[in-house]
């Protein structure tokens, strides 16, 4: 029996001709030549090399060791691209060129596919954000007066966004014990996740420039999964008054996948019903959905913990882009910004491991034991799906970080 093409795909693989995620790669006949490469199946198309062969107009864009270069080149780009891309792959007149330069997943290392330029990091959850508030401010309203009238957000730090499969080393810092008056030092006791949809920024902006809600899909180049990792016990001593810093910034794990915003077209839905009347640069009244209906699985060494679905975000990528940029603050090719945790009303929609165990009162029960926060040697796995056309499903890539003890 012949040997069945790479280009032939089982029926209903996320990873088919709508999809077509974005990566960087190498192989182990040459570790230092990063190349750009596009996911189809369980292979990596070497893009470069495709192009060269067929006389591409894109070949340099493509033959570039980052995606910075293609992201930074605008939409129109992008879809030709794109367009070209998929012909490669279906048309069957390229298929003996194809062939021969589609590579197994399990032969090749990814790498972080684009340069990080900057990083921010919002709080677009309604179902996640009370929930903090209810476990913190009992008291009080579970949304602080702000929360619906702009997307709440940070300036992270772009320095540490790793690629799925890097080791997370847990963090020392301060943290206040329980009834103590003074801080000690050390490793975190409460490390946990932050399950996110990210979305990176290809076309840059100049200075005092202002991107309408009606710009979003001519400057986001396309999606990733975003694992947070965060220390609760330094965040709450040390986010008042300004917020989180250390607790935060000592890693942010995101897929070696990019998957174009293009894609997602089929997935693109209403965000939940607004309370409260929005400022006119926030106001999506009148413009196209741009909600996603993005399906995300959270497993926790091998076993699924949680179902966070991206569709109940209160704030959308594109309001958080106008927001970032209405005061004039400039976007940079390759800057990445993530919607804060993702969760849902239910209990196995929340996102993180202080919800799913409500600040630890509540421990998971998994095969290998309980957990409230994670333990060194845990392993964290994000995987997720969107609609596509003709009922097919988007894969996002996914995002995986296993804990490593602290350093001294």
């Amino acid at each position: 029996m012949p040997q069945q093409s790479p280009l032939d795909l089982p029926e209903g693989d996320p990873f088919g001709p709508h999809n077509l995620p974005y990566g960087v790669f190498t192989t182990a006949d040459a570790p230092e030549h990063r190349r750009i490469g596009v996911r189809y199946g369980d292979h990596v198309l070497d893009t470069a090399a495709v192009a060269a062969m067929l006389g591409s107009p894109h070949t340099d864009l493509l033959s570039q060791p980052l995606l910075n270069p293609l992201m930074a080149a605008g939409r129109p780009v992008w879809d030709a691209v794109r367009a070209e891309v998929r012909g490669w792959l279906t048309d069957p007149a390229y298929q003996t060129t194809v062939e021969p330069m589609l590579v197994p997943l399990a032969e090749v290392t990814l790498h972080l596919p684009f340069e990080v330029a900057d990083y921010v990091d919002f709080y677009a959850s309604e179902h996640h954000a009370s929930n903090v508030g209810r476990m913190f401010r009992p008291q009080d309203e579970p949304l602080l007066p702000n929360w619906k009238h702009l997307p709440i957000g940070y300036h992270g730090r772009a320095g540490t966004v790793v690629v799925s499969g890097t080791p997370v080393v847990r963090p020392l810092g301060q943290r206040l014990p329980a009834g103590a008056d003074t801080p000690v030092f050390g490793p975190t006791q409460r490390l946990d996740i932050e399950a996110e949809v990210g979305f990176v920024v290809g076309t840059p902006t100049a200075p005092g420039e202002r991107v309408p809600l009606t710009s979003f899909r001519d400057h986001v180049f396309g999606v990733t999964l975003v694992n947070d990792w965060s220390a609760r016990d330094l965040q709450s001593w040390e986010y008042r008054p300004l917020g989180p810093f250390l607790a935060k910034s000592f890693a942010t794990s995101v897929s070696a996948w990019v998957t174009p915003l293009a894609a997602f077209d089929a997935a693109r839905t209403a965000p939940p019903a607004r309370d409260l009347p929005l400022l006119d640069y926030l106001d999506d009244s009148a413009t196209e959905p741009d909600g996603l209906d993005i399906r995300i699985e959270v497993a926790l060494n091998g076993h699924p913990v949680s179902y966070p679905p991206f569709a109940t975000m209160y704030w959308t990528a594109a309001q958080q882009l106008a927001h970032m940029t209405v005061n004039g603050a400039t976007l940079r090719t390759g800057d990445l910004y993530a919607s804060g945790t993702v969760s849902g009303p239910e209990r196995e929609q929340r996102g993180c491991l202080l919800e799913l165990t409500w600040s630890g009162r509540d421990p998971l029960e998994l095969p290998d034991g309980t957990r409230t926060f994670l333990l060194d040697g845990d392993e964290v796995t994000l995987t997720a799906w969107a609609p596509g056309p003709d009922g097919s499903r988007i894969g996002l890539g996914e995002v995986t970080g296993r804990i490593a003890a602290a350093t001294d």
